[in-house]
C-alpha cells in the first residue's frame, strides 16, 4: 500500500483516487496534480511498472485488479515496461510547479522518465 498520507479523505475514496491518478499517468505519460498526491502516485506507478516487467499471468492479473482501464494494462505490458527493462527503479519524475490560485496548494507534474 502507499505511504501514510491520508489526504483528508476516507480510505475507499483515497484508494480510488490514487488508482484513477495511476491509471491516468500510465495512459498519458504525464499528469499535473498536487505535490502530496504526486508523491503517493509515484510509489503506486512504480509498483505497476515493476509488475509489467515481470510479464507473468499472475502479474497481469494483479495489474488488472488495480488499473481501471484494460487498454492501459495492455499498454503497460506491451509498451511501457519493455522501455524500463534494464532500469532498477526511478521510473517517474516529479517536477514542482506553481501554486494553485484557489487554495494555494503546491502543484507538481509527475511524468514517466
Amino acid at each position: 500500500m502507499p505511504g501514510t498520507r491520508k489526504l483528508g479523505r476516507p480510505t475507499a475514496h483515497r484508494m480510488m483516487m490514487l488508482r484513477n491518478l495511476t491509471t491516468a499517468l500510465l495512459e498519458n505519460g504525464k499528469i499535473e496534480t498536487t505535490e502530496l498526491k504526486a508523491k503517493e502516485v509515484r510509489s503506486l506507478a512504480e509498483k505497476m511498472i515493476t509488475l509489467g516487467k515481470e510479464n507473468t499471468l499472475h502479474a497481469k492479473r494483479q495489474a488488472y485488479g488495480f488499473i481501471l482501464k484494460r487498454d492501459v494494462v495492455v499498454k503497460l505490458f506491451d509498451e511501457i515496461a519493455p522501455k524500463y527493462e534494464d532500469r532498477n527503479g526511478g521510473y517517474t519524475r516529479i517536477i514542482k510547479t506553481n501554486i494553485r490560485r484557489g487554495d494555494a496548494a503546491p502543484m507538481a507534474i509527475i511524468e514517466l522518465v
